[in-house]
């Protein structure tokens, strides 16, 4: 088992920056993929970038040089910094643990850019 917990989300306005934080319940070194997803109103959830063993990140098309996930294995905690946000980056934001065969979820954390 492992338990999520999301911070770092709030209102930003268009071009600004905000860091999220996931922290883990346990050791995340083991995990094999961690990674971050988001759901805006009305849409399905959908990847916004992905973890693979701390060493292969994979990013959706529209965060593609705006958002960098990192994972530090010290603090069991797996990060989202996200850059030059747009309003299309509104969305309820979910940290997501694959271990074994178990996925995991967090509780979400919104973001919400507007002007």
């Amino acid at each position: 088992q492992v338990q999520l917990v999301e911070s770092g989300g709030g209102l930003v306005q268009p071009g600004g920056s905000l860091r999220l934080s996931c922290v883990a319940s346990r050791s995340i070194s083991g995990i094999n993929a961690m990674g971050w997803y988001r759901q805006a109103p009305g849409k399905e959830r959908e990847l916004v970038a992905r973890s693979v063993s701390g060493i292969r990140t994979s990013y959706a098309d529209s965060a593609k040089g705006r958002f960098t996930i990192s994972r530090d294995n010290a603090k069991n905690t797996v990060y989202l910094q996200m850059n030059s946000l747009k309003p299309e980056d509104t969305a309820v934001y979910y940290c997501n643990a694959e271990a074994g065969l178990s996925s995991y979820w967090g509780q979400g954390t919104q973001v919400t850019v507007s002007s």
